[in-house]
Protein backbone atom coordinates (compact mmCIF):
# COMPACT_ATOMS: atom_id res chain seq x y z
CA UNK A 1 0.00 0.00 0.00
CA UNK A 2 2.11 3.12 -1.00
CA UNK A 3 0.91 6.48 0.08
CA UNK A 4 0.62 8.98 -2.20
CA UNK A 5 1.96 12.37 0.39
CA UNK A 6 5.09 12.53 2.80
CA UNK A 7 2.67 13.83 5.55
CA UNK A 8 0.59 10.28 6.00
CA UNK A 9 3.92 8.58 7.48
CA UNK A 10 3.26 11.28 10.48
CA UNK A 11 0.88 9.75 12.63
CA UNK A 12 2.67 6.53 12.30
CA UNK A 13 5.95 8.28 13.15
CA UNK A 14 4.33 10.31 16.05
CA UNK A 15 2.56 7.52 17.62
CA UNK A 16 5.75 5.41 17.66
CA UNK A 17 7.41 8.11 19.52
CA UNK A 18 4.93 8.80 22.07
CA UNK A 19 4.91 4.79 23.07
CA UNK A 20 8.16 5.61 23.94
CA UNK A 21 7.17 8.10 26.41
CA UNK A 22 8.65 11.20 24.34
CA UNK A 23 6.25 14.43 23.59
CA UNK A 24 5.68 14.56 20.06
CA UNK A 25 5.33 18.22 18.05
CA UNK A 26 5.41 18.47 13.99
CA UNK A 27 6.90 21.41 11.92
CA UNK A 28 9.39 23.12 14.49
CA UNK A 29 11.64 25.17 13.27
CA UNK A 30 10.80 23.71 9.44
CA UNK A 31 11.89 20.15 11.31
CA UNK A 32 9.23 17.39 10.40
CA UNK A 33 8.64 15.99 13.56
CA UNK A 34 10.59 16.23 16.92
CA UNK A 35 10.11 14.62 19.65
CA UNK A 36 11.30 15.56 23.44
CA UNK A 37 11.39 13.40 26.11
CA UNK A 38 9.63 14.77 29.15
CA UNK A 39 12.19 13.89 31.63
CA UNK A 40 15.26 13.08 30.23
CA UNK A 41 14.71 15.85 27.58
CA UNK A 42 16.41 13.64 25.15
CA UNK A 43 15.81 15.09 20.99
CA UNK A 44 14.40 13.52 18.38
CA UNK A 45 14.70 14.98 14.80
CA UNK A 46 12.84 13.14 12.54
CA UNK A 47 12.74 13.67 9.04
CA UNK A 48 10.64 12.01 6.70
CA UNK A 49 10.19 11.68 2.43
CA UNK A 50 8.16 8.80 0.76
CA UNK A 51 11.61 7.49 -0.81
CA UNK A 52 15.01 7.98 0.02
CA UNK A 53 16.71 10.72 -1.79
CA UNK A 54 19.93 12.52 -1.81
CA UNK A 55 17.18 15.78 -0.48
CA UNK A 56 16.52 13.72 2.23
CA UNK A 57 19.94 12.70 3.00
CA UNK A 58 21.42 16.06 2.99
CA UNK A 59 18.49 17.79 4.96
CA UNK A 60 19.74 15.21 7.80
CA UNK A 61 22.91 16.66 7.40
CA UNK A 62 21.52 20.03 8.12
CA UNK A 63 19.75 18.65 10.86
CA UNK A 64 22.93 17.60 12.77
CA UNK A 65 23.56 20.86 13.52
CA UNK A 66 20.77 21.20 15.79
CA UNK A 67 20.80 17.90 17.08
CA UNK A 68 22.97 15.22 17.17
CA UNK A 69 20.09 12.35 17.14
CA UNK A 70 18.29 12.79 13.94
CA UNK A 71 16.60 10.17 11.88
CA UNK A 72 15.18 9.73 8.35
CA UNK A 73 11.99 7.82 7.79
CA UNK A 74 10.58 6.38 4.54
CA UNK A 75 8.00 4.72 3.33
CA UNK A 76 8.94 0.59 2.98
CA UNK A 77 6.63 -0.51 0.28
CA UNK A 78 5.82 -4.40 -0.18
CA UNK A 79 6.03 -4.17 -3.48
CA UNK A 80 9.60 -3.66 -3.90
CA UNK A 81 9.28 -1.19 -6.59
CA UNK A 82 11.96 0.66 -7.42
CA UNK A 83 15.71 0.77 -7.04
CA UNK A 84 15.81 2.38 -3.53
CA UNK A 85 13.35 0.12 -2.47
CA UNK A 86 16.08 -2.83 -2.95
CA UNK A 87 18.94 -1.41 -0.88
CA UNK A 88 17.89 -0.34 2.34
CA UNK A 89 20.99 -2.33 3.41
CA UNK A 90 22.95 -0.18 1.66
CA UNK A 91 21.25 2.83 2.84
CA UNK A 92 21.27 2.25 6.32
CA UNK A 93 25.20 1.31 5.82
CA UNK A 94 24.80 5.34 4.20
CA UNK A 95 23.22 6.56 7.05
CA UNK A 96 25.19 4.61 9.65
CA UNK A 97 28.22 6.35 8.09
CA UNK A 98 26.83 9.65 9.05
CA UNK A 99 25.59 9.13 12.28
CA UNK A 100 21.90 9.56 11.13
CA UNK A 101 18.84 6.44 11.98
CA UNK A 102 16.89 5.41 9.40
CA UNK A 103 13.45 4.23 10.02
CA UNK A 104 11.39 2.69 7.46
CA UNK A 105 7.08 2.98 7.39
CA UNK A 106 4.93 -0.05 6.31
CA UNK A 107 1.66 0.81 5.34
CA UNK A 108 -1.27 -2.61 5.24
CA UNK A 109 -4.54 -2.40 4.42
CA UNK A 110 -5.99 -4.01 7.35
CA UNK A 111 -3.52 -3.43 10.29
CA UNK A 112 -1.90 -0.12 12.02
CA UNK A 113 1.65 0.99 10.17
CA UNK A 114 4.73 -0.64 11.14
CA UNK A 115 7.71 0.91 12.15
CA UNK A 116 11.27 -0.55 11.76
CA UNK A 117 14.04 1.30 13.27
CA UNK A 118 16.68 -0.04 10.84
CA UNK A 119 19.48 1.55 12.32
CA UNK A 120 19.47 4.58 15.54
CA UNK A 121 21.35 7.60 15.63
CA UNK A 122 25.34 7.10 16.17
CA UNK A 123 24.95 3.42 15.50
CA UNK A 124 28.90 2.35 14.25
CA UNK A 125 29.44 1.64 10.48
CA UNK A 126 29.20 -2.30 10.51
CA UNK A 127 30.77 -3.36 7.63
CA UNK A 128 34.34 -2.24 7.52
CA UNK A 129 37.10 -2.89 4.86
CA UNK A 130 36.32 -6.21 2.87
CA UNK A 131 40.35 -7.12 3.03
CA UNK A 132 40.13 -8.94 0.22
CA UNK A 133 38.38 -7.03 -1.77
CA UNK A 134 40.73 -4.50 -1.14
CA UNK A 135 43.78 -6.96 -1.99
CA UNK A 136 41.88 -7.71 -5.22
CA UNK A 137 41.87 -4.28 -6.29
CA UNK A 138 45.48 -3.60 -5.52
CA UNK A 139 46.68 -6.91 -7.41
CA UNK A 140 44.20 -5.51 -10.91
CA UNK A 141 45.92 -2.34 -10.71
CA UNK A 142 49.65 -3.45 -9.84
CA UNK A 143 49.19 -6.40 -12.65
CA UNK A 144 48.11 -3.66 -15.37
CA UNK A 145 50.80 -2.34 -17.26
CA UNK A 146 49.42 1.04 -17.54
CA UNK A 147 46.49 3.39 -18.17
CA UNK A 148 44.37 2.32 -21.34
CA UNK A 149 40.81 2.43 -20.08
CA UNK A 150 38.54 5.96 -20.05
CA UNK A 151 37.01 6.38 -16.54
CA UNK A 152 33.36 6.04 -16.25
CA UNK A 153 32.79 5.02 -19.95
CA UNK A 154 30.69 2.41 -21.19
CA UNK A 155 29.89 -0.01 -23.89
CA UNK A 156 33.70 -0.67 -24.16
CA UNK A 157 36.15 -3.31 -23.49
CA UNK A 158 38.11 -3.10 -20.56
CA UNK A 159 41.48 -3.39 -21.11
CA UNK A 160 42.47 -5.95 -17.85
CA UNK A 161 45.31 -7.34 -16.54
CA UNK A 162 43.48 -10.70 -17.75
CA UNK A 163 43.11 -9.57 -20.90
CA UNK A 164 46.82 -7.91 -21.12
CA UNK A 165 48.28 -11.42 -20.30
CA UNK A 166 46.14 -13.18 -22.50
CA UNK A 167 47.56 -10.53 -25.33
CA UNK A 168 51.22 -11.70 -24.33
CA UNK A 169 50.28 -15.01 -24.82
CA UNK A 170 48.45 -14.58 -27.93
CA UNK A 171 51.40 -12.73 -29.07
CA UNK A 172 53.68 -15.65 -28.67
CA UNK A 173 52.31 -18.32 -30.18
CA UNK A 174 51.45 -15.52 -32.91
CA UNK A 175 55.44 -15.57 -33.14
CA UNK A 176 56.17 -19.20 -32.48
CA UNK A 177 53.14 -20.32 -34.99
CA UNK A 178 51.99 -23.08 -32.11
CA UNK A 179 53.28 -23.76 -28.67
CA UNK A 180 52.80 -25.20 -25.66
CA UNK A 181 51.74 -23.83 -22.25
CA UNK A 182 55.30 -24.09 -20.72
CA UNK A 183 56.77 -22.35 -23.62
CA UNK A 184 54.12 -18.99 -23.55
CA UNK A 185 54.48 -19.70 -19.41
CA UNK A 186 58.61 -19.39 -19.60
CA UNK A 187 58.10 -16.28 -22.03
CA UNK A 188 55.73 -14.25 -20.69
CA UNK A 189 56.83 -15.28 -16.90
CA UNK A 190 52.80 -16.31 -16.15
CA UNK A 191 52.90 -19.44 -14.34
CA UNK A 192 48.99 -19.92 -14.93
CA UNK A 193 49.66 -19.20 -18.85
CA UNK A 194 48.48 -23.01 -19.37
CA UNK A 195 45.10 -22.42 -17.39
CA UNK A 196 44.67 -19.49 -19.35
CA UNK A 197 45.09 -21.53 -22.89
CA UNK A 198 43.02 -24.03 -21.38
CA UNK A 199 40.02 -21.56 -20.89
CA UNK A 200 40.44 -19.55 -23.42
CA UNK A 201 38.46 -16.91 -22.35
CA UNK A 202 37.92 -14.85 -25.15
CA UNK A 203 38.22 -17.75 -27.89
CA UNK A 204 41.49 -16.21 -29.37
CA UNK A 205 43.37 -20.18 -29.04
CA UNK A 206 42.86 -22.89 -30.77
CA UNK A 207 44.09 -26.94 -29.05
CA UNK A 208 45.64 -27.97 -32.11
CA UNK A 209 46.64 -31.48 -30.08
CA UNK A 210 47.35 -32.68 -26.52
CA UNK A 211 49.70 -29.84 -25.13
CA UNK A 212 49.88 -27.45 -28.43
CA UNK A 213 48.04 -24.51 -28.87
CA UNK A 214 47.62 -22.14 -32.09
CA UNK A 215 46.32 -18.71 -32.74
CA UNK A 216 42.44 -17.82 -33.98
CA UNK A 217 42.06 -15.37 -36.53
CA UNK A 218 39.84 -13.52 -33.43
CA UNK A 219 43.67 -13.81 -31.54
CA UNK A 220 45.09 -12.24 -34.65
CA UNK A 221 42.74 -9.32 -34.75
CA UNK A 222 43.23 -8.58 -30.89
CA UNK A 223 46.76 -8.05 -31.57
CA UNK A 224 46.14 -5.32 -33.90
CA UNK A 225 43.39 -4.42 -32.10
CA UNK A 226 45.32 -3.85 -28.51
CA UNK A 227 48.52 -3.27 -30.39
CA UNK A 228 49.54 0.09 -28.43
CA UNK A 229 48.86 -2.20 -24.98
CA UNK A 230 51.64 -4.54 -26.09
CA UNK A 231 54.08 -2.48 -27.44
CA UNK A 232 56.14 -1.74 -24.54
CA UNK A 233 55.96 -5.05 -23.43
CA UNK A 234 56.79 -6.49 -26.76
CA UNK A 235 60.10 -4.60 -26.49
CA UNK A 236 61.13 -6.19 -23.52
CA UNK A 237 59.92 -9.62 -24.40
CA UNK A 238 62.26 -11.94 -25.10
CA UNK A 239 61.35 -13.80 -28.13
Amino acid sequence: MAVSKEEELYRPLKAFYEQLGYQVRSEVLHCDLVAVHPESGHTVIVEMKKTFNLALLLQGVERLRLDYDVVLAVERNRKKSGAHNQRFGDLTELCRLLGIGLATVTFYKTKAPVIDMLCEPGDPPVRGIRRRKQQNLLREFNERSGDYNVGGSTGRKLVTAYREKSLRCAYVIHKLGTAAPRQVAAITKNPRSGLLLQNNYYGWFERVERGIYKLRPEGEAALIEYKEVMQEWITSCEL
